[in-house]
């Protein structure tokens, strides 16, 4: 008896000691031969962390869950952070292979990754809202969101987060241009579901080609496809539905495959103009090859449900009857980002402007990333009078060459373009230039004024380019940002950024630096153009399986990475799938 006692003293003491435990309860029930076990623990969940702990926390908002957004929830590490993430879609897509989702060659489930898969796994306070922002309020620091699926918990469709940190990561849509007719007749290719869409409405044309009470020109206008847009995403889905139609669906419609027709139309007088001129000229005589009606320097003006106007540069117009019409000519503003560009003086901005570390302009508690911005790089020439006078160290009013070299790795760090323009004139450094500046003088002789030392860079200036909106600047600002946050503390005592030629000290973080790591354009019939750092370029079978082994290598998980190269090993068996789902 008292043995009995004793254990059920040493229980009660160890409930009443770790109160967690109360929480684990095991119900055994046998009825006919089944046992039943129901348990709550920690394991794989996230705590609800209580308004004290939380106030102590810096809330950090992200906007999106793209490229940018996802990149930056799967890199951060700083566990002193309350971050909240608001998005309208509840997963990651890849969405480079979203025109592989177009034609079956790729599941849509296969390229996605929950978004509370990712967040789960790191080891600090991530929660998730599926949820629109449909306002940010800079001044009091308050997202405003709508709930995509009806109303939240307390029977509102909208309500509001407040951040002390806000990253706006949103990503963009389509541009039309205002053209008429585009938003109402045309099929877009940024999200999963309009990939699907398009995999829908291409098995749409076909059978209603097939119906028999039709005309021949009927169904040759059923089965014209349209593409416009001859950048990546347009020449990969013309290529991918040339595929499509000419290795499964002509096998399934014999009747009508005589009738099918693409066509690629593209305002500017080359698609692919911002690859090599080899793989612009390959792939325009590859799709000519095929049967690709490709129309260089055309550009649509209307839009109807059965025709689309186009314009030549001789002035001359014609119209396009057609079934399905794809567009992907650029990107937009989302009217959120709009309206915030409003708010901090950027209306007449096509994107949102950032500083070199991704901090929106106006606003020292805000960044920005992706496609929904651009950096908007410093000119060296609105800077020249200060980086003189911070040359300048003895103050004699010439700058000598030992002083020059002293800052010249600051004055690239924080100025690429000056590195790009040495690099484009082949010099070693900036001493280089100011010696050829001065018309090729002994180095030791070399003294500038303030008048000599702007002439010498005057031209740097011409080097600045615009980051492209890809994936790849996306995930890579994404990364930087996070490890700005996990290092925010380190760096704000012992700054690493270059000299502040307008102010004293350091900057805290090294500006952000795309590395570009190549890229690629599927070009149908197994052959794929490959670009890589170096002028290397590559064209054929061999490239198209260096990018079935990057694109298997950069999916966000072992799950979705096996079952993108399950999808690739069943289309190589079965063929493409057609059924209408």
């Amino acid at each position: 008896m008292r043995t009995s006692t004793t254990l059920l003293d040493r229980f009660s003491r160890a409930f009443h000691d770790h109160p967690s435990l109360a929480k684990l309860v095991v119900l055994f029930t046998v009825s006919g031969g089944g046992l039943v076990a129901y348990a709550e623990a920690n394991s794989g969940t996230q705590a609800i962390v209580p308004v004290e702990a939380e106030s102590k926390k810096k809330r950090v908002v992200v906007l999106g869950t793209g490229w940018a957004g996802t990149s930056f929830l799967r890199n951060i590490k700083n566990s002193s952070y309350d971050v909240q993430i608001v998005s309208p879609r509840n997963y990651f897509a890849f969405t480079p292979l979203l025109p592989s989702v177009t034609c079956g060659t790729v599941e849509a489930r296969s390229i996605v990754e929950p978004i509370r898969n990712i967040v789960r796994k790191k080891n600090m306070d991530i929660r998730f809202w599926e949820a629109e922002c449909v306002k940010i309020d800079a001044e009091n620091k308050k997202v405003y969101c709508r709930t995509s699926n009806g109303t939240n918990l307390n029977g509102k469709e909208e309500f509001v987060v407040d951040y002390d940190y806000l990253v706006i990561a949103i990503g963009a849509r389509s541009n039309t241009f205002n053209i008429p007719g585009v938003e109402e007749n045309c099929k877009f290719l940024k999200e999963v579901e309009d990939a699907q869409e398009i995999r829908r409405s291409v098995i749409d044309c076909f059978e209603r080609a097939s119906l028999p009470n039709l005309s021949d020109e009927e169904r040759k206008r059923i089965l014209h496809f349209v593409i416009v847009g001859g950048g990546p995403t347009g020449v990969e889905f013309a290529a991918e539905l040339y595929d499509f139609v000419n290795e499964d669906l002509v096998k399934l419609y014999p009747r009508v495959k005589e009738l099918v027709n693409i066509t690629l139309l593209e305002a500017a007088d080359h698609i692919l103009n911002m690859f090599d001129k080899r793989i612009t000229k390959f792939a325009e005589t590859k799709f000519r090859r095929d049967g690709i009606n490709l129309k260089t320097g055309s550009m649509v003006v209307k839009v109807t449900d059965k025709e689309i106007s186009t314009k030549e540069k001789t002035g001359e117009t014609s119209s396009i009857p057609y079934g399905m019409a794809v567009w992907s000519t650029g990107i937009g503003q989302r009217p959120v980002v709009r309206d915030f560009m409003k708010q901090v003086g950027q209306a007449n901005r096509r994107a949102l402007a950032t500083d070199e570390w991704l901090r929106v302009e106006g606003c020292d508690s805000i960044y920005a990333l992706g496609d929904c911005a651009t950096i908007n790089q410093r000119k060296v020439m609105e800077d020249i009078a200060a980086i003189f006078s911070k040359a300048d160290k003895d103050n004699s009013g010439t700058l000598t060459a030992k002083e020059a070299r002293e800052v010249i790795a600051d004055i690239c760090e924080r100025y690429p373009q000056v590195e790009l323009y040495l690099k484009n004139k082949k010099l070693g450094d900036i001493v280089d230039l100011l010696k050829e500046s001065k018309g090729d003088v002994e180095e030791e002789s070399i003294e500038l004024d303030i008048a000599e030392f702007t002439s010498a860079l005057s031209q740097v200036d011409s080097q600045m380019k615009n980051l492209p909106a890809t994936a790849q600047v996306a995930a890579q600002q994404g990364a930087y940002l996070a490890d700005c946050f996990t290092r925010m503390e380190e760096c704000e005592k012992n700054p690493e950024g270059p000299l502040r030629f307008r102010g004293e000290g350091r900057h805290r973080f090294r500006p952000f630096r795309y590395k570009h790591l190549g890229q690629f354009a599927p070009l149908g019939g197994e052959q794929t153009a490959a670009q890589l750092p170096g002028d290397w370029v590559s064209i054929g079978h061999s490239s198209q399986w260096l990018w079935y082994s990057v694109y298997a290598s950069k999916q966000v998980s072992w799950r979705t990475r096996m079952l993108v190269i399950s999808d690739w090993t069943r289309r190589f068996v079965f063929g493409r799938d057609s059924s209408r789902i």
